[in-house]
Order: structure tokens, then sequence, then C-alpha cells
């Protein structure tokens, strides 16, 4: 069976920042820079997306390219012989699992919202009414199961038309609008009275708010936020490698997708900073950023019901895109293991996903007596297993596979991402991404798990 490719440069470079454009940039980038003081920790980051994220998105992307397989399969065809590099495969297919588990109900909750702003129902409602809605959500099983059930759906109905026809079109739709949007409510937002107060925490940098925090404590943050926000380690992004073309190379198009992501992040920054500044709200209010203090916000400002409703349809898309990634990359691995047609392993993974899913959406209401590791709830359970195992793991073995002799080797690895037009990786890195970048990486790896 010959192995779909990507219509379009554009379509492979959308689907990727898709993937990696997530809840993490639009939920998670804003309150951690808010948490951490604005401007100094958005300079590490980006120094941090520079050095981390951009040579292990091209590790990825070259074991997909050159394998021109899914995860499991991709390690075999460029491993030594007799070596086991492939079991990491398993826990990659694994991982994406797992992080469909908690993240469908996530995405549902924000089409719940989208819902809710564009029909009306938080017209009329008072700050501490609005603040309470969420609550409301999560102690419902019914509604919590539906709004999941439907995201699971449709993200598997799309998958369903193939990679061309489902994937690379719906995606192209969605990120263009989810580009168009984010623009419209940053000016907005950059337009209430008392914003530019907002954007000045957010982006210059204050060395002495840094300090009052911890420095180390910022540019932790920074590099968790950095090396998390493109989804690496667990083959969400080896798949695009294996659909893309030879023209460009791998750090070219990197940089591009890392550039993407980081636009989105930033800009949510700007939709938010200085909303929060221009309601006098904390703009350090961790997770309940979204669901509690902006929902207050919109409902207090001018046409709130609309910008309300956009905000949420924006967020939709963001979570969205990365659940089709991924579900792409299941079926993938189900058609290239066990030899099925896309239609059954549509089947197979929509159930599976839909009953696997449960356990979070329940862990809010019916179950919310349960606690798992470390005394967390079902959905922080499996995000822990995730984001300080699965992720931060993966990333290391595959850094490991594309650099040390006893995997793939160097010279292959360069080989594969200097082919094509663009930026090239120098021999000269060989010693930083050997020695130093496994250090760093491993140093996330230790301090999520304590």
């Amino acid at each position: 069976m010959k192995r779909e490719s990507f219509q379009s440069r554009l379509g492979f470079l959308l689907v990727s920042a898709g993937c990696a454009v997530g809840i993490g940039n639009v939920w998670k980038f804003p309150y951690v820079a808010g948490q951490n003081g604005g401007g100094v920790f958005v300079l590490f980051y980006l120094l941090f997306l520079l050095i981390m994220g951009v040579p292990v998105l091209t590790m990825e992307l070259a074991v997909g390219r050159a394998s021109r397989k899914s995860a499991v399969l991709g390690y075999q065809a460029l491993e030594p012989a007799g070596s086991k590099w492939h079991w990491h495969g398993w826990f990659c297919i694994a991982g994406c699992y797992l992080l469909m588990m908690y993240y469908t109900t996530v995405s549902g909750w924000m089409l719940g919202y989208f819902y809710k702003f564009a029909s009306g129902q938080f017209v009329g409602l008072e700050g501490a009414q609005v603040s309470e809605q969420f609550g409301v959500l999560l102690a419902s099983p019914v509604e919590m199961a539906g709004w999941m059930f439907l995201t699971v759906m449709l993200g598997f109905l799309v998958c369903s038309f193939g990679l061309q026809k489902g994937l690379e079109r719906i995606t192209k739709v969605m990120m263009l609008g989810l580009l168009g949007l984010i623009v419209v409510l940053a000016v907005h937002s950059l337009l209430l009275p008392g914003a530019a107060e907002g954007v000045g925490f957010y982006l210059l940098p204050d060395l002495a708010r840094a300090r009052e925090i911890g420095l180390g404590t910022v540019i932790t943050a920074a590099m968790n936020q950095a090396f998390f926000t493109l989804s690496l380690g667990i083959a969400a992004m080896e798949i695009f490698g294996s659909y893309m073309s030879k023209q460009h190379t791998l750090a070219s198009e990197a940089v591009r997708i890392c550039g993407l992501d980081t636009f989105v992040a930033l800009m949510a920054g700007l939709i938010i900073f200085p909303a929060c500044f221009s309601f006098n709200v904390q703009p350090d209010a961790g997770p309940s950023l979204i669901f509690i203090t902006l929902p207050q916000i919109f409902v207090n400002m001018a046409g709130g019901r609309l910008w309300g409703a956009l905000f949420f349809l924006f967020m939709t898309f963001a979570s969205f895109s990365t659940v089709i990634a991924v579900f792409e990359n299941l079926l993938a691995s189900a058609q290239d293991n066990f030899g099925w047609s896309r239609g059954k392993a549509v089947i197979v993974n929509c159930v599976f996903i839909l009953l696997a899913s449960l356990p979070c959406v329940l862990g809010y209401n019916l179950w919310s007596d349960l606690h798992l590791i470390g005394n967390r709830d079902v959905l922080d359970s499996e995000d822990f297993l995730v984001s300080n195992l699965l992720l931060p793991l993966g990333s290391l073995v595959y850094l490991l596979f594309c650099v040390s002799k006893w995997g793939w080797g160097f010279d292959k690895y360069q080989e594969e991402a200097n082919t094509g037009e663009g930026i090239k990786i120098s021999r000269r890195y060989k010693f930083y991404l050997q020695f130093l970048l496994p250090v760093l990486i491993l140093v996330i790896l230790v301090q999520g798990l304590i």
C-alpha cells in the first residue's frame, strides 16, 4: 500500500504546528508566564525553544522521513540489527493513547464553553454565578461525557477521510481560522482601557520581579514550557515526518513549526494580559484563568457574548487540531503494525478512546474521591505520566538514537536532516547534541519526577 503524503508544504506546516499548538500554548503559557513575572520568562522561553525544542523536533521528523513509517516500524527500519530501540515505539503509542484519555475531555470543555457563550447562557450572570459555571460543568458526568463524546466522534470522522482529504484539509481551515481569530482578539484586547500596563507586564523584562520570584524558578519554568510546547517524545511529530517531502531541510521546517507555535503562544498572552489588567484581575490566576477568570471579564465587557464565543472558538480550534493530529498517529500505527484498513483502525480506536476517556470525565464527579499518583485526581495523574515521564524520557531516547553510535548515528541523522534546501545542521553542534542536550533533558525529567 502506497504511503500518503501531504498535498502541500503549507499543509505539512499547518498540520505539524496544529499538533504542537494545543492547550499547552494557549492555556498554560499565559498563566505560567503570569506566575513567573512575564517578560524575563518569555526571553528564556524563546532561548530554550531554540536550543532544545528545535534540535529534538528535527530528530523526531528525521526518523519519520527516513523510514516513511510510524513509530515502531520507523525505529525497526533504521536501528542497527539486533538492537531494541523499536521497543520505545510501543511506549510512544501508549503515550498517545494516554494523552488522548484526558485531552479529549479538556477539548470538550473548550467546545462546551464556546456553545455556552454563543447561545447566550452567560448573559445576565453576575461574577460569582459566572465562576460557578465551571463547577456545574465538572459536577455533571452527562454533560462532560457529551462534549468529550462529540470531540472524539468529530476527530475520528475527520481522520476517516485520510491524510489529504481529512486531516490536511480540515486543519488548514482550522489553523487559518485560529490565526485570524487570534489577531482579532489580540487587537480587541490591546484597545481596552489600561491595556498598556498588561502588555508591559507581559513583554518588558523586569529583572527585579524575576529575582523576587527566584531567577532559578523562572529559568526552570521557561525550560519546561519550551520543552513541552512541541509535544515531543511520543512520536506525535514523527508521523508527519513520514508523510513529508525531501524538498526542505528539517531544521528549516522545525524553525517554521516552532515559529508558528510560538506566535500563537505569545498572541494568547496579548489577548489575556491586557484584559486582566483592564479589569483588575490577577494575571497569575493559574489553571483557573481560562474557565473562571476570563469568563468573568467577558461578561463585564461590551459585546462580551461575542468576544467570549470567539475566544472559546479559538481555544476549540487549538485543542482540536492536536486531537486530530494524535488520532492520525494512532490510526497510522494500527495500519502499519497490524495491517488494518483505515476504516477498521478508525472504528476500533474510536471505541477504545471513548471508553478510555470516561475515567477522566468521572474523576470530577462520580469518582471524585479517586486519587492516584501522589494524591492527584485522574486527569492530573494521566497528565503527570505523559508530561513528566513519557515526553522527556521519549525525547531523550530519540536524541540518543539519532546521535549515538549505538543507535542510528549522528552521520545518518545529519544527512537526513540536511537533505533539501534551507538551514543545515553543522558538525560543530555534534558535541552539544551528544553531551550537553541529554543533560538538559535529564534535568527536566528529574525535576518533573521530584
